[in-house]
């Protein structure tokens, strides 16, 4: 039976190997941490549960594939919910809004609090599917980087359509010549940050993943996002996939140009594949030095990184829900501090994640534990601890003058992640989270292919390639891997 090595456990690792494994293959994943999943995992901090990564769970049904093809039932090892309110948002001027998961009721709160026309935003979101309909099996589903990606019906009848996608403008641009409210323009531009880019540069076609939140819903793990990582490595361990942990991998063994195993620590452990689930990046950098890396797609712009406060609260919000979003009132001064001045606004938009909401047992009764996320530049070497101690007090001031209380008299415990790190911990360059941006108007062809065009036998996949980050378009990266390697069963 052939093996094939996984280095990295998180999301678009453990998607890989329960492919693979399904494949025939002996499939091995060796993480360096002591616990699986990158950012998706989890802690404990004095009576409270905190999710470390990813709080956005959209499309479910890239997870249930994978409990499909093994042929079990995702319910039976892995539970969700929809949520009827996706995100409550709240602007500076008192001015709130509560996106419901159902589109009516989604299409009746635009009406009354924006005074924007419902059939302005069914024919955008109409026009943001059509983008979907036209792109995804080319874009997120597929290799863009092999020849016969592009000879298919589908292909073809995308290019005819080229100006659907609104490539020349930008989001922000798409969302003006929509809308007449500042609001809803403010909300809809958000989601260049579900990829870490700017909605000022990104191109008008990042306007497809409304469609996502908005045709499929968000949604959240009855047991907190970690049981996303947890369950995926149980289906995994069902199917013979071994996990070694504590195991940190230094390089990829190459005979010529092919591979031939890994190295962990001063052990060798031959592979007949090498999948690196490890930032793009650092696979270059620090496993397959002597090769020449790939230096235009490498050298790219980095996402968005983040300064997260987990914080104990000793208190119970019932204006807030499981997503929340308190908007600064320059939007695009944000985006200038960071992309263009590499530092954090001093008046950020400030997202808070609140899974006591639904998971009871994440917090002590009558408490919250909050996951507070600001937006920053990925680390260039600024002087991180000043930054946090002001951002500190300008997300604790902001919030208590918002909510009408003394914020800080009610945070009993506090842990911080900062751009550093988050590059340290989860080896993602500059601490980027998404890897590259999508600023760049062809930056879907930038990306660094799921596999490798030099080393036979090399592949990769997660947030640092192609199609991207975020949890959905990981476990899309592992299917594009699987689907190129051959089948073993045969």
């Amino acid at each position: 039976m052939k093996k094939i090595a996984i280095i990295g456990s998180g999301v678009a690792g453990l998607a890989s190997g329960v492919r693979l494994a399904l494949k025939g293959y002996k499939v091995h994943i060796f993480e360096q941490n002591k616990y699986p999943g990158g950012k998706l995992s989890t802690f404990k901090l004095k009576g409270y549960r905190f999710d470390a990564g990813p709080s956005l769970f959209t499309m479910p049904h890239f997870i249930s594939e994978l409990f499909e093809l093994a042929g079990e039932n995702t319910s039976d090892h892995f539970h969700f919910k929809k949520k009827d309110v996706s995100c409550k948002y709240f602007w500076q001027d008192g001015k709130t809004f509560t996106a419901f998961g159902n589109q009516e009721k989604f299409l009746d709160e635009v009406e009354l609090k924006f005074n924007e026309p419902r059939e302005r935003v069914i024919k955008y979101l109409k026009k943001a599917k059509k983008k979907y309909d036209l792109t995804g099996t080319l874009f997120l589903e597929k290799s863009l980087h092999k020849i016969r990606t592009f000879f298919t019906a589908s292909t073809i009848k995308s290019i005819l359509q080229l100006h659907v996608f609104e490539i020349q403008k930008s989001l922000h641009q798409v969302n003006s010549s929509a809308f007449s409210s500042p609001y809803l323009i403010q909300l809809f531009d958000r989601y260049a940050t579900y990829n870490g880019s700017d909605p000022y540069q990104t191109p008008g076609i990042m306007s497809l993943i409304q469609h996502f939140e908005n045709s499929y819903g968000t949604f959240i793990p009855t047991k907190g996002m970690v049981s996303i990582t947890e369950a995926l490595v149980a289906l995994a361990k069902r199917l013979g996939v071994k996990f070694h942990f504590g195991s940190l991998v230094n390089q990829i063994v190459l005979d010529k140009k092919s591979v031939k195993g890994i190295m962990v620590s001063d052990n060798f452990f031959e592979s007949d594949y090498v999948i690196s689930n490890m930032d793009v990046f650092y696979t270059y950098k620090k496993l397959i030095p002597k090769s020449k890396p790939p230096l235009k797609i490498l050298n790219q712009e980095r996402s968005s990184s983040a300064i997260i406060f987990y914080w104990g609260v000793k208190h119970s919000f019932k204006q807030l829900d499981l997503h929340n979003i308190f908007f600064s009132k320059n939007y695009s001064k944000e985006f200038e501090s960071i992309f263009k001045n590499k530092t954090i606004c001093t008046d950020p938009t400030i997202y808070i994640n609140i899974t006591s909401k639904d998971v009871l047992n994440d917090a002590p009764k009558g408490c919250e534990n909050w996951f507070v996320m600001i937006n920053t530049p990925s680390n260039h070497g600024q002087d991180w601890n000043k930054l946090v101690k002001n951002l500190r007090k300008i997300v604790i001031n902001n919030l208590s003058e918002k909510l009408g209380i003394s914020l800080e008299d009610k945070i009993e415990c506090e842990e911080i992640l900062t751009p550093p790190t988050i590059e340290s911990k989860t080896q993602s360059h500059m601490g980027a989270l998404y890897g590259s941006s999508s600023n760049n108007k062809i930056a879907a062809f930038l990306r660094h292919p799921n596999f490798s065009n030099k080393i036979k036998n090399l592949y990769f996949c997660g947030g640092s390639v192609h199609p991207g980050g975020g949890i959905p378009l990981c476990l899309l990266s592992a299917k594009i891997v699987s689907e190129i390697i051959p089948d073993n069963t045969k």
